[in-house]
């Protein structure tokens, strides 16, 4: 007669080895690579349980780097962006070496300061056919890309679109220098009241992305 395993034991806490810091499910935590020479891999913990010798093993939900989908790394994704994949694994949580938080991407574009452990994620993707979720996303500037949180941008007071200052004839100083900006399709508008307490921090902060939301 077959032997039965022992049932495993759900916990609800993991504390990281040689650390005080305490993983719970829901909590994005960095891997372990295999090779060294690779950064750590980011998951979210979905579940903690130890086996009747105490092993303990964490099921996580992988989350890809642009440089590891398919596709690659694109000019609109930023350094700290990550895709939350459909690609489930079991791991010993003793292969955990950190904690990290994974924000939306509009929580992390109001960020004053982004610290190592901040990472976003605007995307769903799936590991087999490189498929993502959203499929669409609104776009800027005159090269219609999605906004990149690491490049600056400036709007225009008329259209309220936002652009790349090398995409106007701009250097980043000269963009940084600027108190009001008008595109070349706006520059005739004599209407435009140039106020210098209109800009945003960004594409994505309340109250602007109503503003020529453009799909790809």
């Amino acid at each position: 007669m077959a032997k039965t395993r022992p049932p495993k034991k759900d916990l609800d806490s993991y504390t990281i080895r040689g650390t005080n810091k305490v993983v719970r499910v829901g909590d994005c935590v960095l891997m372990r690579p295999s090779e060294t020479s690779k950064l750590p891999y980011v998951a979210r913990v979905e579940k903690i349980e130890a086996d009747n010798r105490n092993n303990i093993k964490v099921r996580v939900r992988w989350y890809y780097r642009p440089e590891e989908s398919i596709g690659g790394r694109r000019q609109f994704h930023g350094a700290k962006e990550l895709f939350l994949s459909d690609h489930y694994d079991v791991q010993s949580a003793h292969t955990i070496e950190g904690k990290c938080i994974v924000h939306s991407f509009k929580n992390y574009t109001k960020l004053d300061n982004v610290g190592a452990e901040d990472y976003y994620c605007r995307f769903e993707y799936k590991a087999a056919t490189g498929a993502f979720t959203p499929d669409r996303v609104a776009v800027y500037c005159k090269c219609e890309m999605p906004y990149n949180p690491d490049d600056l941008m400036v709007q225009c007071e008329g259209c309220k679109d936002w652009y790349h200052p090398a995409c106007v004839s701009m250097t980043i100083e000269e963009a940084k220098k600027l108190d009001h900006f008008v595109c070349c399709e706006c520059a005739s508008d004599a209407d435009i009241k140039k106020n210098a307490n209109t800009f945003s921090a960004s594409p994505v902060a309340d109250g602007k992305l109503e503003s020529k939301r453009r799909k790809r």
